[in-house]
């Protein structure tokens, strides 16, 4: 009987070629982790770290933990044209690892004289190191030739395009993570068994979202993200956060599949799982967030829902800083 239930996804669906790309909750928070383009938006750099911990209780539930920076490195008369950042990703599901290098250039425009609307062009270039460790697996038969006795590893580069466009109350994002994804030839076997699918695949992001002022104190920010790989149900998140007196936010999400590009099977539940996050400003550089997923399939019998912590520093200086508020 194999230890961890989660190789039954990896490796005996047929139809699973690659596997999706990690799923955070304070994406919003942290834009880099979904556009390269995303580098430099607040003008300042910013160190942001993330751990999330999925469907507790769970055997082999995925554990992701990350680290990214980014920020402006070039001045022009009308604010910083480039910017720069990098990222550190590990991916923990069972007896699946990957480990990620990214870097970001973002080449920045400015649309107005008061170079509050910009229109951002970013690319990322990455290697990840993906293995499959047999030896954290449990089974009957020793000699079964379709595990691996040890583990097998592939390293793989990659790359990203994002476009990210923004005012102070718009934004619009669209990026391509794992371009490279479809068209290289690294094998991943053991033995003449393929573990392709321990490969990132393609994934498509478009998001957009705007604030709205709803007094003095409040203000409220919607937004959408639609994230599709063109191989099944495109996935939805509908998100709303409520803003109070800039130090607190509080909202959610609601997670979703759509068939968009392909049906969904009849067998297949559209509603996937709903988030409560809060972000807390302990100070105009610090912040602290939290977020909670709670499974609304017929997973949610089985775990304990998903926890997320994210902590964000922002380095201000007086070179790069800006009036203008950035709620993105």
């Amino acid at each position: 009987m194999i230890k961890w239930y989660i190789v039954l996804l990896l490796l005996t669906c047929a139809n699973a070629q690659a596997q999706q790309n990690v799923q955070f909750s304070q994406y919003a928070f942290n834009g880099l982790s979904v556009n390269p383009a995303y580098a430099g938006y607040k003008d300042a750099w910013y160190v942001n770290s993330i751990y999330r911990q999925q469907w507790t209780g769970f055997p082999g539930a995925p554990r992701t933990a990350g680290i990214s920076a980014d920020g402006p490195v070039r001045m022009r008369n009308n604010g910083a044209r480039v910017a720069l950042g990098g990222q550190f990703m590990a991916d923990m599901q069972g007896p699946q690892q990957s480990f990620a290098i990214w870097g970001s250039y973002a080449y920045r425009i400015p649309l107005d004289a008061d170079n509050t609307r910009r229109l951002c062009l970013g690319i990322g270039l990455g290697v990840t190191q993906y293995r499959l460790d047999g030896q954290a697996l449990q089974y009957l038969d020793v000699d079964d030739p379709v595990f691996p006795g040890g583990g097998v590893n592939a390293m793989a580069p990659d790359a990203r395009f994002g476009i990210y466009y923004h005012t102070p109350a718009f934004f619009l994002s669209l990026s391509v993570l794992d371009l490279f994804s479809r068209y290289t030839s690294s094998r991943y076997s053991w033995k003449g068994f393929d573990y392709g699918n321990i490969r990132k695949t393609q994934h498509l992001y478009l998001s957009t979202g705007c604030m709205l002022p709803l007094s003095a104190h409040l203000q409220l920010k919607p937004s959408i993200m639609i994230k599709d790989d063109f191989k099944g149900p495109s996935n939805i998140d509908l998100n709303a956060m409520l803003m109070i007196d800039r130090i607190i936010w509080i909202g959610g999400s609601f997670r979703t599949g759509v068939p968009i590009w392909k049906g969904l099977p009849d067998n297949l539940e559209t509603a996937n799982a709903a988030s409560a996050i809060i972000e807390y400003y302990a100070s105009e550089k610090l912040r602290i967030g939290y977020a909670y997923d709670l499974n609304i399939n017929k997973l949610a019998g089985t775990q304990g829902g998903s926890h997320e912590i994210s902590i964000g520093l922002l380095f201000l200086s007086k070179k790069y800083s800006t009036a203008n508020p950035r709620y993105f």
